[in-house]
């Protein structure tokens, strides 16, 4: 399998990880809203995440197909997406912090940065 080049035109890894984030932070509003019991604010966060979810699922699909992302970042996006988007959040920055982490030889010595 090839290395993830990171982008793929308007599909980038960073406008998918912010993406995510937003996602989430409009789940964080639904839940607090519905636990609150305000009906107009747990319509609009709830479609909101409905149509987010959709298009996040669309768009990561895609971005595992360009191998933009992984496919571990696809999978918590559109499969547990749907039930609490902090699983793909999660994993965007799972994979931030491997994509900066310095690659490792065989021998144990950092491998130079290309």
């Amino acid at each position: 399998m090839s290395e993830p080049v990171g982008h793929a035109g308007p599909l980038t890894f960073g406008r998918l990880k912010w993406t995510s984030f937003v996602h989430s932070c409009v789940y964080t509003g639904l839940l607090v809203s519905a636990i609150a019991g305000l009906s107009g604010p747990t319509l609009v966060l709830g479609w909101t995440h409905g149509i987010l979810w959709i298009l996040m699922s669309l768009a990561c699909i895609a971005a595992v197909r360009l191998h933009v992302i992984p496919l571990r970042v696809g999978v918590a996006v559109a499969v547990l997406g749907g039930i609490g988007p902090f699983f793909g959040s999660y994993e965007f920055i799972r994979e931030q912090r491997r994509r900066n982490s310095t690659p490792r030889s065989a021998a144990g010595v950092a491998a130079p940065r290309a």
